[in-house]
């Protein structure tokens, strides 16, 4: 971040704390109407690639507002976010190494048209290819998680993350056993034999599954959450609430802010996709265009394994019993 000075950076998460409050506030707002005796009632939506893949005007205006709030803060700095992107023709991966803000002024489109409270906003900024701010207003619950490089993650600027934080638990010694697994079907539903909705139910079954079952594959995890917001999903896995992330489809306005928080508060995130030798393979950090993610909370040593290994050691056995997905585009 040599272009960037601490005082600076400082300055840009105080901003993005403050957008990411007001474009929450702004989706409340659009909701609220729809509410009581007097509200309008439906939510009107359009779709983008399929049924379950929609946009509303809450969308594009809030985006609208982040977009411009940026522009006559910071006129230099380069801006992808998912409505815009959207429009385009293009599906190259576009942030590079020049400071970027990458925003989502909606995540979660669904549960908002159906005043399902887990959706939010996603703020990201993101110097050399890696997210070093993240904000995430989540208004219905009004719950904000926010970090930036070197200063710790927070929930509404006052809580450090994990929650859990003296000590803070290494991952179970049976995981993925004793794990909340986190996932989402997506919007790729193509029922296709081995596509990617097939892969994604085979792996979820066999991480459900119990010890010993599926071949061998059974996982036994805790529970399987899916709150239909990838942004939500990373920003719980931060907290600790949820254990581990497996997904792949979504884009990088869905994970940058969540993956900022998550590595500030002591995640770790790397590919979804397993490798020929799960168990000696080297675990790669993140990309953020790859579209394919798998995070695990932050962890303290256990009595045998710093908190790292023991990260690690759940990143090899999800690899274990997952399925690598098809989600390749051009630029990553």
């Amino acid at each position: 971040m040599s272009q960037i000075s601490e005082q600076e950076l400082g300055e840009i998460y105080d901003f993005a704390v403050q957008l990411g409050k007001d474009a929450g506030q702004l989706l409340m707002n659009f909701a609220k109407v729809r509410w009581g005796d007097r509200g309008y009632g439906e939510q009107l939506f359009s779709e983008k690639d399929n049924a379950v893949d929609i946009v509303t005007k809450a969308d594009e205006d809030v985006e609208d507002f982040v977009k411009t709030s940026i522009g006559k803060k910071y006129p230099s700095h380069a801006f992808v976010g998912e409505e815009t992107y959207s429009k385009g023709a293009s599906r190259d991966y576009l942030i590079g190494n020049e400071p970027t803000w990458c925003v989502d002024p909606l995540d979660g489109t669904v549960n908002y048209t159906h005043l399902f409270p887990m959706f939010c906003v996603s703020i990201a900024f993101v110097v050399g290819g890696k997210a070093v701010i993240g904000v995430i207003y989540a208004p219905f619950t009004n719950q904000l998680f926010s970090a930036c490089q070197g200063r710790g993650a927070w929930l509404n600027e006052t809580q450090q993350l994990p929650l859990i934080r003296n000590p803070i638990p290494p991952m179970p010694a049976r995981a993925p056993g004793g794990c909340v697994f986190s996932c989402e079907w997506g919007k790729d539903r193509r029922d296709m034999p081995d596509g990617n909705l097939h892969r994604k139910v085979e792996s979820f079954v066999n991480m459900a599954a119990e010890v010993g079952g599926r071949g061998g594959k059974g996982g036994m995890v805790h529970g399987v959450r899916s709150l239909g917001s990838a942004t939500l999903d990373l920003a719980y896995v931060a907290t600790g609430a949820f254990d581990i992330w497996w997904e792949g489809g979504c884009w990088e306005w869905d994970v940058s802010a969540g993956i900022a928080i998550l590595l500030e508060a002591g995640g770790l995130v790397t590919t979804a996709n397993p490798p020929a030798d799960c168990q000696t393979a080297e675990i790669p950090d993140v990309q953020l265009g790859s579209r394919l993610y798998l995070a695990i909370r932050p962890a303290g040593p256990s009595q045998t394994e710093s908190g790292r290994q023991t990260q690690e050691r759940v990143v090899r056995e999800v690899w274990k019993r997952v399925r690598e997905l098809d989600y390749s585009r051009p630029g990553v």
